[in-house]
């Protein structure tokens, strides 16, 4: 028989709240969480975590203390760890909770994995103000209801003004969305909004409030029903909120903790002063392959990441693309080797079942970021791409209804994308990507009707 985790038999005490997180997904639980909870210091930080859009995960985890299982998938076999770190759970929709946390001067970090998307930027990277959430947290913070907040950069915000009313002090923003200087992205739509608020907030602001930047990375496919069962039998624990994960991760941290953080450099992460070599090595080499295969293998119909890498064309796509990277890190070679190496391992793992459907989403997001920085370097350098290329030609095709189906935070902008003859695509997608070389507009066409054949 099998029963529920619970801290009078499972995990430690709930520490006392220090942390709040925004986004209790599973990366967050399989990454952040899990630094803190093996750090020496963590019976001293707990978090709090909130969840985002639907509240299965929080009220889940609310029945078991807040507990829930890892499960670690190594080649040999499972391994099961509890963790005990997220002290309470809530619904994302709870912002007066949140509002308290911010007002609370224990509480030393706000961290956040909320996508991409979440962060509401326009164009230029600044704040979207004309996105109707944004629109209406500006006026009900300018009216002071500031539990009314929807948005992320409206929590930011309303939280630092109830945080500067309460006399709180100092506190510090980690964002950990798998974004370059993600940071500077959360201290520019939170300045940006502040000063539309209130301009006296943008001193305020200065005196008592620390941005972080980070690179993460670990590999959390969606628990499946396997998992489920696997921790049930093996565990004797019923755990519907458990996490699986890969035996690998990593933490790179940059940044000024105005009141203080855990000892998470004893777990393993790593605090840099500059960052941007080691986020550009991980999102090229592990995001951008990811992408490479959410697209391209998906048309040759894999479904996940283990079944694409042992594929001997599509590993030789990803080696090509890999090729191209490399050519255009600020890193010594063997290191890079080094990198693409342990990458094919993780890759490689049968226990991952990593969905590339999953792996798929938010496009119009990641390839500006994982793949045409590298691309359009190697064109202007006189070099022919093709492995960077692939990823361009495979998106087109999946924007045309091939592969993995579309799911993108922009899907009513990139959808039309995929509309009229294969020519016609890649152009409306070359200048979506800021794509212009017309060398590269030949060989994507080409590699697309190649993937379609």
């Amino acid at each position: 028989m099998t029963r529920r985790l619970n801290r009078s038999q499972d995990g430690r005490p709930a520490a006392p709240v220090k942390i709040v997180h925004i986004g209790l997904g599973n990366f967050f639980r399989a990454h952040e969480a899990w630094y803190t909870e093996t750090a020496p210091d963590a019976d001293q930080w707990g978090i709090a975590a909130f969840s985002g859009r639907t509240t299965g995960v929080s009220d889940l985890m609310k029945e078991q203390d807040g507990l829930y299982t890892l499960v670690v998938q190594q080649p040999e076999g499972n391994k099961y760890e509890v963790i005990s770190s997220i002290s309470d759970t809530h619904p994302g929709q709870d912002v007066a909770k949140l509002m308290e946390y911010f007002a609370d001067p224990q509480v030393a970090i706000i961290s956040s994995t909320v996508t991409e998307g979440g962060y509401v930027r326009n164009a230029e990277g600044g704040l979207d103000t004309d996105d109707a959430g944004v629109k209406a947290d500006i006026e009900v913070i300018k009216a002071g209801k500031l539990a009314d907040v929807k948005t992320a950069p409206g929590k930011f915000v309303a939280g630092l003004v109830a945080r500067r009313d309460a006399d709180a002090g100092a506190i510090t923003f980690l964002p950990c969305d798998n974004v370059p200087d993600n940071g500077a992205m959360a201290e520019r739509v939170i300045r940006d909004l502040a000063q539309i608020v209130d301009p006296s907030l943008s001193g305020w602001i200065d005196e008592h409030v620390g941005f972080a930047t980070t690179m993460v990375d670990r590999i959390t496919p969606k628990a499946s029903d396997e998992v489920l069962q696997a921790v049930a039998e093996e565990t004797g624990v019923e755990d519907p909120a458990a996490v699986a994960t890969e035996p690998f991760v990593e933490w790179v941290i940059s940044g000024d903790f105005r009141a203080g953080r855990p000892q998470w450099e004893a777990s393993g992460a790593q605090f840099v002063d500059d960052i941007t070599p080691h986020e550009l090595r991980k999102l090229w080499l592990l995001n951008g392959s990811h992408s490479l295969m959410a697209y391209a293998a998906t048309v040759k119909a894999k479904e996940t990441v283990y079944e694409a890498i042992s594929d001997p064309e599509i590993r030789g796509w990803v080696d090509q693309w890999w090729d191209v990277a490399q050519k255009q890190l600020p890193l010594p070679d063997e290191e890079v080797t080094a990198y693409r190496k342990a990458l094919v391992e993780r890759f490689e793992n049968p226990r991952m079942k990593d969905q590339l459907a999953r792996i798929a989403a938010d496009g119009s997001q990641k390839l500006p970021i994982r793949i045409v920085p590298a691309l359009n370097a190697e064109r202007a350098a006189g070099n022919e791409p093709i492995g960077a290329e692939r990823a361009i030609a495979a998106w087109t095709l999946h924007l045309r209804g091939k592969g993995a189906p579309i799911n993108d935070v922009r899907a009513d902008q990139v959808k039309p994308l995929g509309e009229g003859t294969l020519e016609e695509s890649v152009v409306k997608v070359c200048d979506f990507l800021g794509i212009a070389d017309p060398g590269a507009r030949s060989s994507i066409l080409s590699l697309a009707q190649e993937l379609d054949a």
